[in-house]
């Protein structure tokens, strides 16, 4: 019951332990909302592709097929390269903020100039004027009069700034001779919805509905997608209603930024019940804002779906997101039979799903495949692929595909660093860390605080402790160290008992004047390891000389530490009280370390005064509390006290567990109430709590004390099959047999002892010799007592009361047995030697003899 004592570490933010893993996200599907054009190499006109699934090899015939992805703001399809352009910033406000005072903007970083070239016409220079004049008519001057939609489309897009393009816009209209269309109503809701000016996005939403400017299908989509990735996911499902109340059918786009927007919520299942209904043309009877009905279909029905590669690749992350690694790898080959060529993200996708359900033979299948249709890996696919290996404990393959990863001439970014890095360090694999630091510097990486308290730990861990105090100094140094990064250090230290530089860390954490709860909290938990206990007290004593007070984990972690001691019960006390005084005592976890503490050294009136000083306090004891009380007051024979614990736990509606029940039977077992005791054993066989062997053993001294052979025969026989049949089980069958004249049942045990090897002790040997000369096995007793003498176990009175009436029996004289008793305590080896001698030459027990098979 009263294990020892151990930190609760949970409420410690730690940064890094060999227990916690950096946080490197490997990124397996972009989150555009709008489909970009993959660039993809060109596949021949038919290409043949095998995949492994499941140990089966399928082949596929991939016939390309174009397809138009539009945005939703019904433009052409962006590239890659518009997310890489380089912003125009400007800052609207007073004039100043605006330009230059000379009608010019103000220019920080102007868009690529050759991004522009490539629209062709007058559009380059209009642009290179609006971002550089800040009067718009001045900037429009050469044009006005020859803008057309395109143009105005176009100028609207390449708008960084959501102010300038709201300038642009209602310039447009204030003119009059232009006309604006939905398009250009799309192109200004997304531009708002991506800065998130909401207000001004209704605005416009609302002067559409004045103008009679009707929205299509894009205008819903980009609704639904800019307050999804703005957060307003109740907002976008908004809008998906009203779409559906204007019996507007989403189109793909709109139909995978619902199902993305479900996927990053984490509400996997709507995802693919919005997906299937949409598939089969139901979506507009999907109740969008309540529980998501299923469609109730199956992945054949939607056989007539013709999807893009965006789509698949959405569908693919969200299976795979939501473990459904057969609807992945079925939709993965959907896409392959209708033609869709895959792109990189399907591949790095299918990798990511195969290698996290560790089936890495598909990701060699992929990666082959990957070959067959000429689609190089990227960065993302090695960064992936080192994770899983990682993850895997294959340490060679992860470094050996960062070796790949250079020879493809790619370049390794900080994430692969970091997650290699990782894995180096908790593997104490000294030289390859520090060969990937050496890199990093040369190249300019940093290095995140989750790694560098890794390698700390790393160093610590194989006993280089001044490379540990240099590692860490090197980034104390630069004084940019997080509050958080101090207490991983602090912690890495103090687990592996280095106090001097535990406390080293905490001075420096000082020092920068970042000390928080936190590096208390860990250099308290250091203390408490290291049982410095007058230390802890100290520490915590000293907080409020920091201007800081200790929260709900400080009085935790001490009390614990405290209460872990041999004779520091009433100083944990104190601090409980503390801490109740403080009004931050939410559950009775302090309580029951102390009630414990006090129990553990017999101290159980003062555990009883506790808990009800608790009750009086309004705290609420648990399972755990009331466990303690009861098995401490049934250790010490009070049954009346253990059972009304029993009552007051029922009373409050505390459901028992494996441990009450065992305490509650072994409190029967002692006071013989059989009947209470098989009501609690049958609750634990009826529900999913297996009884411990404990209990078993408990049962089966019951009902051999009441002679109840049939069950303990039963319960016997499971012990045996699982395993869990010690020597005292035996022992107590053997016992009962024995008792009710059975001795052929009780020899077989006896025989079954010796060949398990379980005889090691004086009573089961004692146990085993009784049965002998009470059955008047003699030879089997002489040589049972020769064993016992060989096997180190020294015979107490009863052992020569049980020999001396076997000698007795063959007419050796009572003195005589009285010389060899007295001769024993005098010299006790020549002494048993001489039991041994005389039992041997009565029973005729040759010295060779060391069996006997048919007892």
């Amino acid at each position: 019951m009263f294990a020892k004592l151990q930190l609760d570490t949970k409420c410690f933010h730690v940064l890094c332990s060999s227990k916690t893993s950096p946080s490197v996200s490997v990124p397996t599907n972009t989150e555009r909302s709008v489909p970009p054009v993959e660039k993809t190499v060109p596949f021949k006109k038919h290409v043949e592709l095998s995949l492994q699934t499941n140990g089966a090899i399928k082949k596929y015939s991939i016939v390309p097929r174009k397809y138009y992805e539009r945005n939703p703001d019904g433009g052409q399809p962006k590239t890659e390269n518009d997310s890489s352009r380089i912003a125009n910033q400007r800052s609207f406000g007073d004039k100043s903020g605006r330009g230059n005072g000379d009608g010019r903007v103000k220019k920080v970083h102007t868009k690529c100039s050759t991004n522009w070239a490539s629209y062709g016409g007058y559009i380059p220079s209009i642009l290179q004027a609006l971002d550089t004049i800040e009067d718009l008519d001045e900037a429009f001057r050469p044009w006005e009069d020859t803008l057309t939609k395109k143009e105005r489309t176009i100028i609207l897009k390449e708008q960084s700034c959501w102010k300038r393009a709201m300038e642009i816009f209602q310039w447009f209209k204030r003119k009059g001779c232009y006309e604006l269309n939905v398009i250009h109503y799309n192109i200004m809701l997304r531009i708002l919805g991506r800065a998130r000016q909401w207000s001004y996005v209704e605005g416009l939403w609302n002067e559409m509905s004045i103008k009679r400017i009707s929205p299509v299908n894009s205008t819903y989509g980009t609704l639904i997608d800019v307050y999804s990735k703005g957060g307003l996911k109740e907002g976008a499902l908004r809008w998906l209603e009203m779409m559906n109340k204007q019996g507007m059918e989403p189109d793909e786009v709109t139909m995978g930024i619902v199902v993305q927007m479900y996927k990053k919520a984490g509400e996997f299942r709507k995802a693919e019940e919005f997906f299937k209904n949409w598939s089969l043309g139901e979506s507009l009877k999907l109740k969008v804002s309540g529980e998501v009905r299923g469609a109730g279909m199956e992945n054949g029905s939607q056989a007539n779906v013709s999807l893009n590669s965006y789509t698949y690749n959405t569908l693919i992350d969200t299976y795979g997101k939501a473990g459904q690694v057969k609807d992945a790898i079925e939709t993965f080959e959907k896409m392959l039979r209708e033609g869709t060529v895959p792109t990189r993200v399907t591949f790095n996708t299918m990798i990511h799903i195969y290698g996290n359900h560790g089936q890495l033979e598909e990701v060699a299948s992929i990666m082959k495949k990957m070959e067959e249709v000429n689609c190089q890996p990227d960065t993302r696919t090695y960064n992936i692929l080192i994770a899983l290996h990682t993850k895997g404990d294959n340490i060679n393959m992860a470094a050996m595909y960062f070796r790949r990863m250079k020879e493809a001439q790619l370049e390794p970014d900080p994430v692969s660093y970091r997650t290699l890095l990782y894995a180096f360090s908790i593997r104490h694999m000294v030289n390859e860390a520090e060969a990937l630091v050496s890199e990093m510097d040369e190249k300019g990486f940093d290095v995140d605080e989750y790694t560098q308290s890794a390698l700390t730990r790393m160093y610590i861990e194989a006993d280089m402790l001044e490379k540990s105090w240099l590692w860490f100094s090197r980034f104390h140094l630069t004084g940019e160290m997080s509050s958080e990064c101090y207490s991983a250090n602090i912690d890495a230290y103090g687990e592996r008992g280095h106090i001097l530089e535990a406390e080293k860390v905490f001075a420096c954490c000082h020092e920068r004047k970042k000390l928080t709860v936190l590096e208390f909290n860990v250099m308290l938990k250091a203390y408490g390891l290291a049982q410095k206990y007058d230390k802890a007290c100290h520490l915590f004593d000293s907080m409020e000389s920091h201007a800081l007070v200790p929260d709900r984990c400080s009085y935790y972690c001490l009390i614990q530490i405290l209460a872990s001691a041999a004779d520091l019960q009433d100083k944990a006390r104190q601090y409980l009280k503390k801490m109740q005084e403080a009004g931050v005592v939410s559950d009775c976890f302090p309580y029951c370390a102390v009630i414990s503490s006090y129990v553990k050294v017999g101290k159980v009136e003062m555990a009883e005064g506790l808990y009800k000083e608790m009750v009086g306090s309004g705290v609420k004891p648990d399972v755990i509390v009331y466990g303690v009380l009861i098995n401490a007051f049934a250790d010490s024979g009070s049954v009346k006290k253990a059972i009304s614990y029993v009552d007051a736990m029922r009373k409050e509606g505390l459901p028992g567990n494996t441990v009450i029940y065992s305490f509650l039977i072994k409190l029967y077992t002692k006071v013989g109430y059989l009947k209470e005791a098989e009501e609690i054993y049958r609750i634990l066989q009826s529900s999913n709590m297996v009884p411990d062997a404990y209990c078993s053993r408990c049962m089966i001294d019951l009902y051999c004390k009441q002679s109840r052979v049939k069950q303990a025969e039963e319960i016997f026989e499971s012990l045996k099959k699982k395993g869990d049949a010690n020597e005292f089980t035996f022992a107590m069958m053997l016992c009962m047999y024995k008792r009710l004249g059975r001795f052929q049942e009780a020899v077989q045990i006896a025989k079954q002892m010796r060949e398990r090897g379980i005889l090691t002790d004086v009573l089961t040997y004692n146990n085993v010799l009784g049965l002998y000369a009470l059955d008047g096995r003699f030879k089997e007793a002489a040589v049972t007592f020769k064993e016992m003498v060989g096997a180190n176990v020294q015979p107490d009175g009863f052992t020569f009361k049980t020999l001396g009436i076997v000698l007795m029996k063959f007419g050796i004289p009572k003195h005589a047995v009285r010389k060899l008793e007295a001769a024993t305590k005098r010299d006790s080896p020549s002494g048993l030697q001489a039991w041994v001698m005389a039992l041997s030459v009565m029973v005729h027990v040759d010295d060779d003899i060391d069996d006997y098979d048919n007892v």
